[in-house]
């Protein structure tokens, strides 16, 4: 019985995470047009706790379900081969979809050139100093450190997902390797995952409260008009977005027919929340519910989706050569802007840096910054996004949940492993 209802419950959730939405951008714009500058100042800060509760409550879940997710799903694959086999056919499809998504970022922003002509005095010089703060922990030393775990307790603490992944793949190949002796550990670690995502259902009810914060927050301080300034920047942006969700959603389709509509359906949620918090962590626990109750076999969720959080973050991968280009062209780098040579190679060192990349607001700028400094780009060239990041965040953001899903759900037909949910 509790089943049947889920659709309903489900698409209330989302209906109210809209709403709250609408009435954060409302409240928003009246505290921006009505309020004192100090008033203003103070207020944002203030109203995003309820942003911050609510993502913090999630974070607090996803080192343990990451874990016991990807361990399970590596030992239930059965034996070493198997786990090979479907780990490389995730694998060709993260690659493929992230050199895809890069691309076409790099083709819409050379179309579009929606950096010619930019006012480069209009930047967010003390978000500037927040993400440049940040950028050191992309060095070529720090990226390894960023990649190998040092001890799993402080990748869970600090939740650093690609370590915590490392870990658990060796962990899970380990117990695969020791036969009916690791069995009581699967066994418990497979509870967890269910006491995990039991959590899952009490921290979503939060959702419309996090949103309302985020929304709210980001209006007051800037205003509606921020968007009319920056509408070709957002447009291009989005309209690159639409070109890759029709590309995902047609090599989709390939894989799964009619019931594409049907997955779509089941994660309209997980995107809802993600739009709204520009979080992708956010909707991880979520997100794993529903590709199971699609009909993906736990099998491959459990092991294709915590990878995809690190290796296939497509609507993130579009934003990097995209900010980076419209960076370029506002400081008239020609260097950069008119060499497609250089192009490419800037794309595939976003190919390599991108895969430390936590799914969590501002973390693509910090590997976009880090690149850029590769290719004698000002890294102060980062704050003539910063003030509209939070509105290209929410879409990149959507697109990273949409690919994951279509990936897991891909590789489940691959194997002959989905059901009918």
């Amino acid at each position: 019985m509790e089943v049947a209802h889920e659709p309903q419950k489900k698409s209330r959730l989302t209906l109210y995470i809209f709403i709250a939405m609408l009435l954060g951008i409302g409240v928003g714009y009246l505290i921006h047009q009505q309020a004192s500058p100090e008033f203003i100042k103070d207020f944002g800060p203030k109203i995003k706790l309820l942003t911050t509760i609510f993502l913090r409550l999630v974070q607090m879940i996803i080192a343990p379900l990451v874990f016991a997710t990807l361990v399970v799903g590596i030992a239930k694959l059965g034996d070493l081969k198997t786990v090979g086999r479907v780990g490389g056919k995730a694998m060709l499809w993260f690659i493929s979809a992230s050199l895809l998504s890069l691309l076409l970022g790099l083709l819409l922003v050379n179309i579009t050139k929606p950096g010619v002509g930019v006012n480069i005095a209009d930047n967010d010089l003390e978000g500037v100093k927040e993400v440049v703060s940040k950028t050191s922990e992309f060095s070529l030393a720090k990226f390894v450190d960023h990649v190998v775990p040092r001890s799993v307790i402080e990748s869970m603490a600090t939740n650093e997902i690609l370590q915590l992944v490392v870990f658990s793949i060796f962990f899970g190949v380990a117990l695969t390797a020791v036969g009916k002796v690791g069995a009581p550990v699967v066994k418990a670690l497979d509870s967890l995952t269910h006491v995990m995502l039991k959590m899952v259902g009490y921290v979503m009810k939060l959702a419309p409260l996090g949103v309302f914060g985020a929304m709210c927050a980001v209006i007051a301080a800037k205003g509606l008009g921020i968007l009319v300034t920056y509408a070709k920047y957002i447009g291009s942006f989005y309209l690159g977005l639409a070109v890759l969700w029709v590309l995902l959603l047609f090599v989709g389709y390939l894989f799964l027919k009619q019931r594409l509509p049907v997955l779509l359906r089941r994660i309209s949620n997980p995107m809802a929340i993600a739009f709204s918090t520009a979080s992708s962590e956010a909707v991880l626990p979520k997100l794993i519910e529903e590709m199971e109750r699609f009909g993906c076999n736990n099998k491959i969720v459990s092991f294709v989706l915590p990878l995809g959080y690190s290796f296939n973050l497509d609507g993130s991968m579009m934003y990097m050569t995209f900010a980076s280009m419209f960076i370029a062209q506002a400081y008239n780098i020609t260097a950069i802007t008119g060499d497609m040579g250089a192009q490419i190679t800037m794309l595939l060192v976003f190919m390599l840096t991108s895969k430390g990349v936590a799914g969590v607001p501002r973390a693509s700028l910090v590997v976009i910054l880090a690149t850029c400094a590769m290719f004698n780009i000002p890294p102060e060239g980062i704050g003539l996004v910063l003030a509209i990041d939070v509105f290209c965040d929410m879409g990149r953001t959507m697109t990273n949940v949409l690919g994951n899903a279509l990936a897991t759900a891909a590789v489940s037909k691959w194997e002959g492993q989905l059901e009918h949910g």
